[in-house]
């Protein structure tokens, strides 16, 4: 699987006005997310990733290979990117047709890249959608679909910009058992997000960014264990860590059920 490694990125967009400042950090097989205010550099820092973007310093290397001296194309056969706006990725008016259209451009035959699309179709909960036009289909449904168009691709590094955006409660849980579905696989899953509490149920590897540099870089457990650090990067650690740290936990918890094992124990201890 593949393996990005990044060597003294910068970029612009203005010449003078960097975005990102000389990053460095090699992000191996897993589930990563990148934490930070809007502003911060996180979507540049992703399309730097897959090609859409070129560094003006530095350099990205994916499995070897430098997103410099390789086109967008061929990139797109190892890094997905899911925009954080489906509007932006969405062109077919029919589901099905949107989904296959990446297999199809991968040299898959109809039948294969037919069969790739129902498969991702089903792991995001919306085979039923198939022959619908995605513009019929409410925000949180398209961002689904533009999920399972990056899925049927079969890409080793998938990336999520705010991928629970406009989610319920059951999409959310949707989105995070496809992480855990990629980690599992080997794959890289990396997601840009405002959601402390997804963050911390779903990824391993937290990095926290902020005015174009990696502030923080460590396990969800370590980073949202420090409140002094996410302040300065103007963050709040999901709610149940900050009650657990108010009760007086000895590790902050991530999870509801993480919570309530801590607070179960305490109170066998103090029943001892």
């Amino acid at each position: 699987m593949a393996e990005i490694r990044v060597n003294d990125l910068h970029f612009h967009y203005t010449p003078g006005v960097e975005v990102l400042r000389g990053i460095s950090l090699t992000i191996s097989p897993g589930a990563v997310a990148i934490i930070g205010q809007n502003g911060a550099g996180k979507s540049t820092f992703v399309r730097l990733l897959n090609g859409l973007l070129k560094p003006t310093a530095g350099e990205v290397l994916v499995d070897g290979v430098s997103t410099r001296s390789t086109t967008v194309a061929t990139m797109a056969r190892k890094v997905g990117l899911v925009f954080q706006n489906p509007t932006d990725q969405l062109f077919k008016s029919r589901v099905l047709d949107e989904v296959m259209f990446g297999p199809l451009n991968l040299g898959l035959s109809q039948e294969e890249a037919r069969q790739r699309a129902e498969a991702a179709l089903q792991r995001v909960g919306l085979t039923g959608a198939a022959d619908h036009n995605p513009y019929d289909l409410g925000l949180a449904e398209r961002k689904l679909v533009t999920i399972a168009s990056v899925l049927a691709m079969e890409t080793p590094v998938v990336i999520l910009d705010e991928p629970t955006i406009a989610q319920d409660m059951t999409g959310v849980r949707q989105i995070g058992a496809i992480v855990t579905w990629l980690r599992d696989q080997g794959r890289t899953v990396i997601t840009i997000t405002h959601d402390m509490d997804f963050v911390a149920r779903y990824f391993d590897r937290v990095l926290v960014f902020q005015d174009g540099q990696v502030l923080a870089d460590g396990p969800a457990q370590a980073i949202f264990a420090q409140p002094d650090l996410l302040r300065r990067a103007g963050l709040e650690p999901p709610q149940i860590t900050v009650l657990g740290r108010e009760l007086g936990l000895p590790d902050p918890p991530l999870t509801v059920e993480a919570f309530v094992a801590q607070v179960r124990d305490m109170a066998k201890n103090g029943a001892q």
